[in-house]
This record gives C-alpha cells, sequence and structure tokens, in this order.
C-alpha cells in the first residue's frame, strides 16, 4: 500500500487545483487594483497630464521665444545694416560739403587774392603818381635854381618855371624812350 500511497498524490499539494489562500490572495489583489484604479491612479494620471501639458506648453512658449529672439536678431541685423548704410550716406554728404566748402574757401581766397593785388597795383600806381609829381617837383626846383644860375637871372615867375620844367622832362622822357627802344631793340 505502501506503493499506491505514495502515487497518489494528495489533492492539497496539486498545483492546477486552486487552493482557498489563492481566492484570498485573487480578492485582496482586486481590492488593491479597485483602490489604485479608483483613488491613486486618476490623481497620478492627472498629475502626470498636467506635468505633460506644462511640458508641451513650456517647448510652445520656448519655441515662440526662439522665433521672438531669431525675430528680434533679424531686426537688430537690419538696423545695423541700415545704420551702417546712413552711416556710410552721411560720411559721403560730409565729403561732399567739404569738397564744396574747401572750393568756396579756394574761391574766396582768389577773390580775396586778386582784391589785394588789385589794391596792390592801385596803391603801386598812386605811389607811382605821387613819386612821379613830387619828384618833378624837386627835379622842377632843381632844374629852376640851376639853370638860374647858368643863364645868370633869377626864373622866379612860376609860369615860366612851369614851362620850362614841363620841356625838360618831356625831352627826358622822350630821351627815355629812345634808349628802352634802341635797348630793346639790341
Amino acid at each position: 500500500m505502501n506503493s499506491v500511497a505514495s502515487s497518489v498524490v494528495p489533492l492539497e499539494s496539486n498545483f492546477l487545483v486552486p487552493n482557498s489562500t489563492f481566492w484570498v490572495e485573487l480578492i485582496a489583489f482586486a481590492i488593491i487594483v479597485f483602490v489604485l484604479a479608483k483613488w491613486v491612479i486618476p490623481p497620478i494620471n492627472k498629475a502626470m497630464g498636467a506635468r505633460q501639458e506644462a511640458i508641451r506648453k513650456q517647448f510652445t512658449d520656448l519655441e515662440q521665444a526662439q522665433a521672438e529672439a531669431h525675430k528680434a536678431e533679424e531686426e537688430f541685423r537690419a538696423q545695423i545694416a541700415e545704420a551702417r548704410h546712413e552711416a556710410a550716406k552721411i560720411r559721403e554728404e560730409a565729403r561732399e560739403q567739404g569738397a564744396a566748402i574747401i572750393a568756396e574757401m579756394r574761391e574766396q581766397a582768389q577773390a580775396e587774392a586778386a582784391r589785394i593785388v588789385e589794391h596792390a597795383h592801385n596803391q603801386i600806381e598812386a605811389d607811382r603818381q605821387q613819386a612821379v609829381t613830387s619828384l618833378r617837383g624837386e627835379v622842377g626846383r632843381l632844374a629852376t635854381s640851376l639853370a638860374g644860375r647858368i643863364v645868370g637871372e633869377s626864373l622866379e615867375d612860376p609860369a615860366r618855371q612851369s614851362r620850362v620844367v614841363e620841356r625838360f622832362l618831356d625831352e627826358l622822357e622822350t630821351a627815355g624812350d629812345k634808349t628802352s627802344t634802341t635797348a630793346g631793340a639790341n
């Protein structure tokens, strides 16, 4: 009997047949799953959904901020390019104005130089005329004095004195012109 008894497996130890603890464990597991599904998982899912939404919003905000940053960078580059263009334009205008001012100053300087030269010519001519007049008077006095000594009579008559001086100076000028003409021909 031993052999038969050993070949028959008791019902309790058969793993295919559930025993009473299995049912208790199954009910406890179902209760835990129900409690988790009813009160624990929904707040976790809600928190995870909120967190995912917050992350999506952050990504959206980040993309928007990047787009705004790119836009601001492009505007900044456009402003820099415009400022450079404006600076080049201002430099060119300044060069043109400088050239115009220099040309105007040259014209003014040339006009002033011409005016000074003209004034100098006029002054020289006036000084020459004054010197000629003074020299004529001085030469006339010397000539009348000399002529009076040579002739032996006084030439105090102003009209006579003036005629003698004029004739003498005319003869000197004529002689001077002949000398300069012959000198220029040689």
